[in-house]
């Protein structure tokens, strides 16, 4: 096993002056530990997009109408989407995931689409739980098998993205009810709300997180279903296995750390394969990241979603492979290394 003074000992040890590169060097660290290795990949890496409609956009938490998802699907599926662009600019695999789109599929999707619909969305979870335990566990596996097929592709690196109208309010409560934070402070604008709607979409947070919440350890998986999206629930399963079967996760923004809030209570350990990309401009991404102990690449003010952070955040990781992997050390230069 690699040990984290081993792995600063080899940066220290490198052809530059001690610590020159800075948060370079602590990113480069923490991919070293999370690999295993002195000499990190980044490549072939892998961005999994899931989509979902919530019951929840009738209630007026959104100013853009559900129909804008499978709209966004379709742009996505065209190559014109910001997601499809970045992952093209990148070198990054995309593969897009319908896992509770309301409207059908197109009859012709290329072959990175897969269709695996749990249900035409969710239910309004200001009302009744968004799914059952039974949906729940069904979208994690739909998460789990692409991270298992991403894996066996030879990717190394695995990003996972969203496509879903209304999806901030999902992950404020489960934000509020995952990171220790008040449903206030877990609330933004998402998509561009006005103050109405975010009062709206405070209150309905509020209520439902409060409704939900468990009353013991035992019930925590019901009350994650109850407050989630199929795309949150297929990304949490997306970054579980991802993390059992040895593969660096590059953590995008506020849904994505949700997703990764819900991993780690089900399978505690998951956060230690993640890099965080960015801060999203959403006021609760902050309190998600610092209860998972992740300091983020990046704070750009993005809150677009579809992995465009963590796609953003590749040439900073590929930065700190090379450094690791193609740096001359002091010693090959017959220099003594000053501590």
């Amino acid at each position: 096993m690699i040990t984290v003074p081993q792995i600063w000992a080899h940066l220290d040890g490198l052809a530059k002056p001690r610590r020159s590169l800075g948060r370079l060097e602590a990113m480069a660290a923490r991919l070293a530990a999370i690999q295993q290795t002195l000499a990190p990949a980044t490549r072939p890496r892998r961005l999994v997009l899931f989509a979902g409609d919530h019951g929840v956009v009738a209630r007026g938490v959104s100013m853009w109408p559900s129909e804008v998802t499978s709209l966004m699907v379709g742009t996505i599926l065209a190559g014109r989407a910001s997601s499809s662009v970045l992952a093209k600019a990148h070198d990054c695999s995309l593969r897009l995931v319908d896992v509770g789109v309301a409207a059908d599929p197109s009859p012709s999707p290329p072959p990175f689409f897969r269709y695996a619909r749990v249900a035409r969305g969710t239910r309004d979870l200001s009302v009744e739980p968004a799914m059952t335990p039974e949906q729940f566990e069904q979208a994690w596996n739909v998460g789990s098998d692409e991270a298992a097929a991403a894996i066996g592709d030879g990717n190394v690196v695995l990003l996972a993205g969203e496509m879903g109208i209304g999806n901030t309010t999902s992950t404020a409560c489960l934000t509020a009810l995952l990171a220790n934070t008040t449903p206030e402070n877990a609330v933004g604008i998402g998509a561009g709300a006005d103050q109405s709607t975010l009062q709206t979409k405070q209150l309905i947070v509020s209520q439902a997180v409060e409704r939900a919440r468990p009353g013991n350890a035992q019930e925590v998986r019901g009350a994650i279903a109850a407050l989630a999206g199929f795309e949150i629930a297929a990304m949490a399963g997306f970054f579980a296995a991802g993390a059992r079967l040895g593969a660096t996760l590059l953590l995008d923004g506020y849904v994505a750390t949700a997703a990764a809030l819900v991993a780690e209570r089900l399978q505690p350990g998951t956060v230690s394969s993640m890099i965080a990309a960015h801060r999203s401009a959403e006021p609760g991404h902050g309190a998600a990241l610092a209860h998972l102990e992740l300091e983020p690449l990046l704070d750009w003010g993005m809150r677009l979603g579809e992995g465009t952070g963590a796609l953003v955040a590749l040439p900073l990781i590929d930065s700190a492979a090379a450094l690791l992997r193609e740096v001359a050390s002091l010693s090959e230069l017959g220099v003594a290394r000053e501590d």
